[in-house]
């Protein structure tokens, strides 16, 4: 029976998580506004949830459930305001019952009551106009309340190249979007949080080694560190030529690697097992896999069963043909019929 690896699902504090985690604190500790983008897989969910989690703890109980850090994902294909709305609501513990009209100034006492400091909205490129202008208007009535509630504001888009998402939204000439743009924080508007460098990997395999040590005994991932860092820079991965590592490919190819080898009852990863993940990766990864029922496949070489019934037939090569008769030089070659 083949084994099974255990593998991590827990949150690893990365160079990118911390560089990442620096600029929402900032946010939550001085209420201020931020537009943060970094690539696809590069660790923002994660990210994200660590501190909101973190947060929570250290706000603890007394008094009652607070949540310093409200994190939510922008909602998809639904451009209306209650979408958000309804989606910040869940994040509190509140259903979605009733009219709109009567929650939305629910949802204002309620950030109140539970004590959020800082709003966080992962994939905010998927936020539509109605969004952006419904999140001005909470945080306007928050801010005039009494006492006055300032909110801070991360919108955290995936994003690749020198293109910021939502930038072209706030350059444009209207008022409300003037309002939006002057809010944004004076020093770090704009924000660009970068992947990984071939030191900062090393780092993390460091931490992989440690993780995975009771199911490896003699595991040495930092010895890979060169190769790993140029499988990952592969123009497939890394179309923008940055020269950086994102985490999810990381974890992927290391991964793949270390169950294939734990499979076969291996104390360390195999440069075999590396290479070939790392294929699977990039050269591989648009191989299409064809799932059928065993008993329909044939096995390499085997020949197929004939139909019963069917005449079994030898077939006829050049061996089995006999051979031509000459004819006589005395015979000639078209002999009439008798």
């Amino acid at each position: 029976m083949m084994r099974t690896l255990p593998l991590f699902d827990g949150f690893i504090e990365t160079p990118f998580e911390r560089r990442f985690q620096a600029l929402l604190r900032q946010a939550w500790l001085h209420r201020s506004w931020h537009v943060i983008v970094a690539e696809p897989g590069s660790g923002k969910t994660m990210g994200i949830g660590d501190l909101r989690d973190e947060a929570a703890r250290q706000a603890g109980m007394v008094g009652g459930q607070r949540y310093p850090v409200l994190a939510v994902t922008a909602p998809k294909n639904d451009p209306r305001e209650a979408a958000l709305g309804n989606l910040l609501l869940g994040a509190l513990g509140v259903g979605a019952r009733g009219r709109w009209s009567e929650r939305k100034y629910l949802l204002y006492d309620l950030l109140g009551q539970y004590g959020v400091e800082c709003l966080i909205c992962d994939d905010a490129h998927d936020l539509s106009m109605p969004h952006l202008i419904f999140l001005k208007e909470l945080t306007d009535h928050l801010f005039l309340a009494f006492p006055a509630h300032h909110l801070g504001l991360c919108l955290v888009t995936a994003g690749r190249g020198a293109s910021i998402p939502l930038k072209d939204v706030f350059d444009q000439p209207e008022t409300m979007w003037m309002q939006f743009r002057r809010r944004l924080d004076c020093l770090q508007p704009y924000c660009r949080v970068v992947s990984h460098t071939e030191g900062e990997i090393r780092d993390i395999l460091l931490a992989l080694e440690q993780i995975y040590r009771p199911s490896f005994p003699a595991l040495n991932l930092q010895q890979w560190t060169g190769s790993l860092y140029k499988w990952l820079t592969h123009p497939l991965l890394d179309p923008q030529k940055s020269g950086r590592v994102l985490m999810d490919p990381l974890m992927k190819l290391v991964t793949t690697a270390l169950k294939w080898s734990y499979a076969q009852r291996e104390a360390e990863v195999t440069s075999k097992h590396l290479r070939a993940a790392a294929e699977l990766l990039t050269l591989r990864r648009d191989t299409i896999q064809i799932i059928d029922a065993e008993n329909n496949r044939f096995k390499e070489g085997e020949p197929e069963k004939q139909e019963p019934g069917e005449a079994q037939e030898k077939p006829k090569g050049k061996k089995g043909k006999e051979p031509k008769k000459q004819p006589s030089p005395d015979e000639p070659e078209n002999p009439s019929p008798k």
